[in-house]
C-alpha cells in the first residue's frame, strides 16, 4: 500500500516566515492555502484513500478535510505529527531559532521548549511509522520539517550525515512512498538521529556547514522581512 505524505497548506504565518510549534494556538490557511487544496484532486487518486491522518493543528487538520470533502469522519488526529516545539521562540521569525539552532546544535532544546529538534523529528518519524499498521492507500497531512526530512533521505548523497537545516518543503505537495519503503526510510532516519552523539553538531561546527548548504547565508538573515527573500527553510 501507499502512504502519501504532504505538507499543509499556506497560512499567513509561513508566508511571514513565523513559527508555531502550539497546537493551541488557530493559524488558519491562508486565501492561497486553501486554493492550493484544489489542485492535489488532479496529482493524487483522493477517492481511494481509505486512511486520513493530520497533525492536532489547526491548518492540518483544515488541509485534511478540504482534501477528504465531505467525510463520514474526520482524519486521524495524532499528536506524534504536530509541529517542531519553539519554546519561547513561538510566534516569532523562523531566523531567531534558526540562528540560536545554528549556535546551540539539533540535541539542545531551545528555552521553553519541550523537546530539542532531533527530539521532535524522532517523534514525527514514530507517528509516521504507525499509520502502516492503517489500512491503505494513507494521506499523511503534517508540517514541513517531517516532509523535509524526507525529500532529503530520498536525495541525499551517499554517506551523509543528517543536516541541521533542510531545504523547505513545498505546500501541499505529496510525497509517496510503498509500505517497505516507508518504513526501511523512517528506521534509517531513526538510526541516523540515534547515532548522533550528543553536543555533535556543536563539537563539529556542523550548524554553520549546514546552514550555508540550505542557502541560510548572511544576506538570507539580512533579507528575513523582504518580499523576495530565500525561502530555502522549513516554516510554519
Amino acid at each position: 500500500m501507499t502512504t502519501h505524505i504532504l505538507r499543509h497548506g499556506e497560512t499567513h504565518y509561513s508566508r511571514e516566515y513565523l513559527v508555531n510549534g502550539d497546537p493551541s494556538r488557530a493559524i488558519p490557511l491562508s486565501k492561497a492555502g486553501v486554493q492550493s487544496c484544489g489542485l492535489v484532486w488532479h496529482t493524487l487518486p483522493l477517492r481511494q484513500v481509505s486512511t486520513w491522518f493530520s497533525s492536532e493543528f489547526r491548518r492540518a487538520r483544515q488541509t485534511a478535510s478540504m482534501l477528504m470533502g465531505v467525510p463520514e469522519q474526520g482524519p486521524v488526529v495524532d499528536p506524534q505529527l504536530n509541529e517542531l516545539d519553539y519554546g519561547d521562540f513561538e510566534g516569532g521569525p523562523f531566523l531567531e531559532y534558526a540562528a540560536w539552532l545554528e549556535e546551540h546544535g539539533g540535541r539542545r532544546r531551545p528555552p521553553g521548549a519541550r523537546e530539542c529538534q532531533r527530539e521532535g523529528i524522532e517523534r514525527m518519524l514514530v507517528g509516521l511509522q504507525a499509520t502502516v499498521e492503517h489500512p491503505g492507500p494513507r494521506v499523511v497531512v503534517c508540517h514541513g520539517l517531517l516532509v523535509s526530512v524526507l525529500l532529503w533521505y530520498r536525495e541525499r548523497p551517499a554517506g551523509e550525515s543528517m543536516p541541521l537545516f533542510f531545504p523547505e518543503a513545498p505546500c501541499v505537495q505529496p510525497v509517496s512512498f510503498e509500505d517497505e519503503e516507508l518504513l526501511s526510510c523512517v528506521k534509517s532516519l531513526l538510526n541516523a538521529v540515534a547515532a548522533e552523539p550528543e553536543g555533535d553538531a556543536e563539537q563539529r561546527g556542523d550548524g554553520a556547514k549546514s546552514r550555508a548548504e540550505a542557502g541560510l547565508d548572511v544576506a538570507t538573515f539580512d533579507r528575513v522581512n523582504q518580499p523576495h527573500a530565500q525561502r530555502d527553510f522549513p516554516d510554519a
